[in-house]
């Protein structure tokens, strides 16, 4: 019961601290970052984690995620796109719905591959690296939101690979395409997973936590 206690009082505790500078990367180092990715472009793919996908919609951040691909691609930073995700605590296919909107907004289709492995952020990004690597492709990068990109940075790091890019949101540029950014209608329910069961009743809350820390990686996924 203390060894409870004391987890779940270091997780209250450390939540405020991700609000920090130290847990997002700024708007203007966003701007440096993409600014040293145009120089050493184009990668041959980048991987944009998947989130929840709820009431039949897109929310802000899938759909930045999604525009920020989109961007990336238009600009010939990134040649193509890798959504990565799971039914985790829904029944749709993350990557396949991200998929669907990346088509549905202009993404040519034969640019886009999906990765249905992970349930985690870390996972995201390990798996669609390894999977990434097994297509072929080489010059790999990071791309999501300021807040993911940085708390992903020491992971990919150390467990995945220092030559994978860091491609955070610059906020400004996604406010001047908010403009043109359109709702499209998806049929959704061709990312649905009939075999779906939730991570909650799948695992037990420490196996989730440790999830959302180091991943519950199989390293031999996409050999």
């Amino acid at each position: 019961m203390i060894k409870r206690k004391q987890a779940i009082l270091f997780i209250l505790f450390s939540i405020p601290v991700c609000f920090t500078s130290s847990c997002y990367y700024s708007k203007s180092t966003a701007k440096k970052i993409l600014h040293k990715a145009e120089s050493a472009a184009p990668y041959d793919i980048i991987i944009v984690p998947g989130i929840q996908f709820t009431n039949g919609k897109w929310d802000k951040t899938m759909k930045g995620r999604i525009y920020w691909s989109k961007y990336l691609f238009e600009k010939g930073i990134a040649k193509n796109i890798m959504y990565s995700g799971n039914s985790v605590y829904s029944p749709h296919y993350e990557a396949e719905i991200m998929k669907l909107y990346a088509v549905a907004i202009g993404i040519p289709a034969d640019h886009i591959y999906t990765e249905k492995k992970a349930e985690h952020s870390t996972e995201n990004a390990y798996y669609s690296y390894k999977y990434a690597k097994k297509l072929g492709f080489n010059r790999i990068a990071l791309a999501s939101d300021p807040f993911q990109t940085r708390t992903l940075r020491s992971f990919i790091r150390k467990r995945i690979s220092r030559d994978v890019g860091l491609l955070p949101f610059v906020s400004d540029t996604l406010k001047a395409m908010e403009p043109s950014m359109t709702d499209p209608q998806i049929d959704y329910q061709q990312a649905f997973n009939k075999d779906f069961i939730s991570i909650t009743k799948r695992d037990s809350f420490w196996k989730r936590l440790r999830g959302t820390i180091k991943g519950n990686i199989d390293t031999t996924a996409y050999q």
